[in-house]
């Protein structure tokens, strides 16, 4: 089995996890946050649910720029309800799959850039950064079920079984 396979794998069980979680989302609850410091649950779940293409853009793209000076080009998925925070998930774990399987191996040793304001935050090699974009996805996902919990909807099993949940898949 090669890299790009190992991480075709580990995005469909994460794209399952993650699609628990975002069907465990409660209507109405969207600009719910813990505390005043904290993002409002629909950001979050928006991460959740889109967070795959950001795998697409390492896989297509040289760098990314998260806070360009005079905005964003980039047009991210904006749900609002738990379907479309759904298909979201499947449209960006799809596109994220097929550019992992088109990429090839020697691609993912090569160099991509993670910039602020024009300021290189992170260079590293593409496998690198996919795998700290799938730990961050999990981690987000981790916060998801810490809000769910708080508003008092059900957390979903997601490496083992919850107090709501008790499937081991």
């Amino acid at each position: 089995m090669n890299i790009t396979d190992l991480f075709v794998s580990e995005l469909d069980r994460e794209t399952d996890r993650s699609r628990r979680v975002l069907e465990s989302l409660p209507d109405g609850q969207g600009d719910w946050k813990p505390h005043d410091k904290s993002m409002p649950f629909k950001h979050l779940a928006n991460m959740v649910a889109t967070i795959p293409m950001w795998i697409t853009t390492m896989l297509k793209e040289n760098e990314l720029d998260i806070a360009p000076v005079g905005g964003s080009t980039h047009q991210w998925p904006s749900p609002t309800t738990r379907a479309e925070y759904v298909a979201a998930l499947e449209k960006t774990s799809a596109e994220a799959k097929a550019a992992l399987r088109s990429a090839g191996e020697a691609h993912l040793q090569t160099p991509w850039r993670l910039l602020a304001g024009g300021k290189v935050v992170a260079d590293h090699p593409r496998h690198e950064m996919i795998r700290d974009t799938i730990n961050h996805w999990a981690h987000h996902r981790g916060q998801m079920t810490v809000y769910l919990r708080l508003m008092g909807a059900k957390v979903p099993a997601l490496y083992g079984p919850s107090a709501d949940d008790v499937r081991f898949d």
